[in-house]
């Protein structure tokens, strides 16, 4: 049995400690905001906070999350992750939807390290997570909206 604090709420999952936090998140929580892309840490789908930094979940074994704090796209809130998810409508970033949750996570753990960044920041810390459709200048101007916003 596992104790995770996930979105605020403590949770018991049995599971093998090995399992990754993907699944334990999507197939024992029910949490399905939080998607697998990849399975190998390269697409940014499954990305997730943990103490407040993303992590990619499908590569983060259950075992290994010990106290920490773990947020999903679900238990976002707070300043910065209502100016993403504001500047993500305004500007119509998403187009299939798949990877928005991981791009979300990726830029809300950007700008609450830094509110003020440039593309160049934008583009490390986005680094990883991919659109199949190619939303990236859209991706990248809401993340400066976003920014403004918290100004």
């Amino acid at each position: 049995m596992t104790k995770l604090t996930l979105n605020g709420r403590t949770y018991e999952v049995e599971a093998d400690p090995e399992m990754p936090l993907l699944w334990a998140i999507r197939d024992h929580l029910n949490l399905t905001g939080t998607k697998y892309g990849c399975g190998i840490a390269q697409c940014g789908a499954c990305t997730v906070h943990l103490d407040g930094q993303p992590v990619r979940s499908c590569q983060t074994r259950l075992g290994d999350v010990g106290e920490a704090k773990i947020t999903t796209i679900e238990g976002i809130a707070g300043p910065v992750a209502e100016a993403v998810r504001t500047a993500w409508r305004k500007l119509d970033v998403v187009q299939c939807g798949y990877c928005q949750s991981g791009q979300m996570m990726s830029a809300i753990g950007l700008l609450t390290e830094n509110k003020a960044p440039s593309d160049t920041d934008i583009d490390t810390a986005m680094d990883g997570n991919v659109c199949r459709c190619g939303t990236y200048q859209r991706i990248r101007a809401a993340i400066h909206d976003a920014a403004r916003s918290l100004a």
